[in-house]
């Protein structure tokens, strides 16, 4: 009878490491050039205009776009340099992975994480923008399985924060040393 449950254990753990294998396996795909601009429309967090296009850029990169064609410009910016403003927003030009039938990128895909900010207090006030990110952005990606963690209510901070969760499809990591 132990034996018979060592063997269900170890196929279990065969079945287990195959699906894993299966879900790592790459995919093709193609560099996809795409545009876009988002206007921050939010009650409890203000932005300025500098500060909205480096959480974007910080997202964007995270989320898997190019580092070489990702431009972020601001727009909207009518207020001193470095102060909020009622509706910063930013122009967008990048480019994401999609897949192909026959890319010359083997890309991965990949669980992320967003957080706005490591800072619970800072990170509970932006749930806002990572709701209008997943509304707005993420579908110029290719994702799956997305969670936005968070209940956002305006003028009001989310307890324990806010994040939001996807698979989106990566380049592979350079070699290391190079």
């Amino acid at each position: 009878m132990r034996n018979a449950g060592i063997a269900v254990v170890v196929g279990l753990v065969g079945i287990l490491a195959g699906n894993a294998a299966a879900a790592e396996e790459p995919t093709a795909a193609v560099w996809t050039p795409r545009q876009f601009t988002f206007t921050y429309m939010g009650f409890t967090t203000k932005y300025s205009c500098d500060g909205l296009a480096d959480k974007v850029k910080s997202m964007l990169l995270q989320l898997g776009a190019r580092k070489e064609d990702l431009h972020v410009t601001q727009t909207g910016c009518a207020g001193q340099m470095g102060r909020p403003v009622p509706f910063p927003g930013v122009n967008v030009r990048m480019s994401v992975l999609t897949p192909a039938p026959e890319g010359p990128v083997q890309a991965q895909w990949k669980p992320v994480e967003l957080k706005t900010d490591r800072d619970p207090v800072n990170a509970s006030g932006e749930c806002e923008l990572l709701e209008q990110l997943k509304l707005r952005v993420l579908p110029l990606f290719s994702a799956k399985g997305t969670q936005l963690n968070a209940t956002c209510v305006p003028h009001q901070l989310s307890a324990g924060g806010a994040s939001l969760q996807a698979q989106v499809l990566t380049a592979p990591a350079p070699p290391k040393g190079s």
